[in-house]
């Protein structure tokens, strides 16, 4: 038997601020969290000089023992997860120690300055002189999942994400099958990414990355006309999952049901977008969920800005939910947070769900007649009384997610 899965915990560390208050009058406001990023003039050849940092200080109080296998990327999420589970109820609770709690997080990779140690000293000094024990344990691919179970002694199994700008969604739906399935009653899903001139130089070698250097705030425009790509940001997201009864039974406060989860991948290109599988991923989900397309009241886009992108997801999107169905992309207000995405827009739109209401599309102000004609949530936030949410992402290699929320309510 299938058991039901609840969120009971969230938060995240973005752009636009570290809490849902100052992320909801951001986006009220259509307050964009890209800047120029100065320090990157040094780069040569570097075309896009925007990001999307975080607001962000190591937590007072963090032991040095607990920290110094920690990148900033780590630190993040290790302090998104902190705040999920004060939020759930659980931050001292025994269940995070007992076995029965896993973590299930991502991110693209660890933490690219302690990449550049190990670079700079064995490549180019050929030396191991000046690297550091803990060097690895900063950039190793499952640095978040490894060292949130670390700083707070869960026991459980830790099923690490890696999938690029899928890490997130793929950490939340495989803790969610985690639990679905039996193997753990409580997880700690999520993703993050640290920013760094190494995430925007990738996109800028393909020629994926926005220019409009001089016009931070006018960039990047999911599915817009004069799009002209991705802006590379970075943060933290984590939903604390749950299973229904232990919940209830605790007299916890649910946020939302996880009733659908589906990923999939392409098998046809490492970075070409094919609508063909995001169509099926989206398909699945909604089987996943025991859910018609006519039933979802929204839907979070991937939406990145991206020339191909953008046109693929839009016509994946009408193929499954309609022109009817409002749709709309975070990424004009917080950029593309890579492995954090995932994890951030599944808070947020939670967050919408729960306060009846949806936010554009910063910047959208002229759709490509190459995007399918949606529903685009543009200029101003929408009152919408939303049932059932769905949240969406692609990733490099073709990897898709898809993740279906319904509102909680206690009569179902």
């Amino acid at each position: 038997m299938r058991r039901r899965v609840v969120v009971t915990g969230m938060a995240g560390l973005s752009p636009i601020g570290n809490d849902w208050k100052l992320v909801e009058q951001a986006l009220r406001d259509a307050r964009s969290g890209i800047v120029r990023m100065p320090e990157w003039d040094q780069v040569e050849d570097l075309g896009t000089r925007l990001g999307a940092p975080v607001d962000f200080e190591t937590p007072e109080g963090y032991p040095r023992k607990k920290t110094r296998g920690m990148g900033r990327v780590s630190l993040m999420s290790t302090r998104a997860t902190e705040l999920a589970l004060e939020h759930a109820g659980l931050r001292d609770d025994d269940v995070i120690t007992s076995g029965r709690t896993g973590v299930s997080h991502g991110s693209s990779a660890g933490s690219p300055p302690a990449m550049e140690v190990y670079a700079r000293k064995l490549f180019v000094g050929r030396t191991t002189r000046g690297i550091g024990a803990n060097d690895f344990l900063q950039f190793m691919n499952h640095t978040t999942s490894a060292n949130i179970a670390n700083f707070f002694g869960v026991r459980g199994r830790i099923i690490p994400t890696s999938s690029a700008c899928t890490s997130g969604s793929q950490g939340i739906g495989y803790g969610c099958e985690a639990i679905r399935f039996g193997l753990q009653d409580v997880m700690l899903a999520g993703g993050a990414e640290e920013l760094a001139e190494m995430d925007a130089a990738i996109f800028d070698v393909l020629y994926a990355a926005s220019t409009r250097n001089d016009h931070p705030e006018l960039t990047p425009r999911p599915f817009d006309a004069a799009r002209d790509g991705i802006v590379v940001g970075e943060g933290a997201g984590c939903l604390v999952l749950e299973e229904l009864d232990r919940a209830l039974q605790r007299g916890a406060e649910i946020h939302a049901e996880i009733i659908g989860f589906a990923t999939n991948c392409d098998g046809r290109h490492m970075t070409n977008p094919d609508p063909a599988g995001m169509e099926a991923v989206m398909r699945l989900g909604l089987e996943d969920a025991g859910i018609d397309a006519d039933e979802v009241d929204y839907v979070n886009a991937h939406g990145t800005g991206t020339l191909t992108g953008d046109p693929a997801e839009a016509s994946a999107a009408m193929n499954v939910y309609g022109p009817d169905t409002p749709i709309s992309s975070l990424k004009g207000h917080i950029g593309h947070t890579l492995g954090a995405c995932g994890a951030l827009e599944a808070w947020i739109t939670i967050e919408m769900m729960n306060a009846g209401w949806v936010a554009p599309t910063l910047n959208l102000t002229d759709v490509d007649e190459r995007c399918a004609p949606l529903d685009y949530v543009m200029g101003e936030p929408r009152e919408l009384p939303i049932d059932i949410a769905v949240s969406n992402n692609f990733a490099f290699g073709g990897v898709n997610t898809s993740l279906v929320f319904r509102r909680w309510s206690p009569d179902r």
